[in-house]
């Protein structure tokens, strides 16, 4: 992305990255990463969602409390976005 548009890459790793995200004393990785899956989930955000969900493992995040997440969701931002996030779900915590 930064041959193609260098400031929105340098805000997307400086700012959102390397600042927001590195604010653990406000909001931990664990609860940040909660937030940005159900945010992506629920605008149908699936390109960017499987990377955050490999990041929400990577930060704590259960293969329990990702599929009771989805099923809490579908019930308010629609059964295709939980059934689209789950097949994601299914790659990232699949053993």
């Amino acid at each position: 992305m930064g041959e193609f548009a260098p400031k929105f890459a340098e805000l997307n790793d400086d700012v959102l990255f390397g600042q927001v995200w590195a604010r653990e004393k406000e909001l931990s990785l664990r609860d940040r990463s909660f937030l940005t899956v159900t945010a992506l989930i629920t605008k149908g955000a699936f390109e960017q969602l499987s990377y955050h969900m490999q990041t929400a493992k990577a930060n704590g995040i259960t293969k329990e409390e990702i599929a009771e997440m989805i099923t809490q969701l579908a019930f308010y931002v629609g059964w295709p976005n939980a059934w689209s996030a789950f097949n994601i779900a299914k790659e990232v915590w699949g053993d």
